[in-house]
């Protein structure tokens, strides 16, 4: 004789109970899912932010080491990167890092190909960010107009200069460039971007040719 199945059904106290534990798994299942996306958008930005400093670094430092070891600048006996006051915007002249880019560079805007033999300057303005200045030698009016203006990044807040003390072997950090006693522009060793986005900040530091004649220690 067969054994008769007893089928027993959910009451509904059981039946609120499931209900109530998969609400509440289901709440802290969103809760998690919510929470991680937002670390990742804030990360996100990070990331973001980094790479944008990491990227405008490399190019300034394309820009210093092409100047540096650029046919002209090998054969001069003058630094290929020298304080130097220019006229900027507002008419002022004001001390800038000054260099040559034989070739010019990609970054230039120029209707057709990047024009040669160009004279750069960079400089940080405030509520502008990171300024390149340039103008080309071949240009008919090079002597008598100011360069043009080009922002790299609105995201450099300042740009400060690095100066090596050998009488107290330390660094000196100057907000702007120095002069000598004579009254002549100092070069610096190295200098600082300043970068800051929202409540994030970074500073990177490019090396900067310090003798000319030959291919430059970075």
């Amino acid at each position: 004789m067969k054994a008769r199945r007893h089928h027993r059904a959910f009451s509904l106290l059981e039946i609120l109970v499931s209900v109530a534990v998969l609400g509440l798994l289901l709440l802290s299942l969103n809760v998690f899912i919510f929470s991680l996306s937002e670390i990742w958008g804030q990360n996100g930005d990070k990331r973001l932010f980094e790479q944008h400093v990491r990227a405008v670094t490399r190019h300034v430092e394309t820009l210093v080491r092409s100047a540096a070891i650029s046919p002209p600048a090998l054969a001069a006996t003058t630094p290929s990167v020298a304080p130097k006051e220019i006229k900027i915007e507002t008419g002022a002249n004001e001390a800038t890092l000054t260099f040559d880019l034989p070739a010019g560079d990609r970054v230039l805007p120029w209707p057709e190909r990047p024009l040669p033999d160009v004279v750069c300057s960079l400089a940080a303005r405030d509520g502008k960010g990171l300024m390149l200045y340039w103008h080309s030698r071949i240009e008919t009016r090079f002597a008598d107009d100011g360069p043009r203006s080009l922002v790299l990044t609105p995201l450099v807040t300042a740009m400060s200069y690095d100066y090596y003390n050998p009488d107290f072997k330390n660094w000196q950090n100057q907000p702007r460039l120095l002069r000598d006693a004579a009254g002549q522009w100092q070069m610096p060793d190295r200098i600082r971007l300043h970068f800051t986005h929202d409540k994030m900040t970074a500073e990177s530091v490019i090396a900067l040719p310090a003798t000319t004649g030959a291919l430059p220690a970075f």
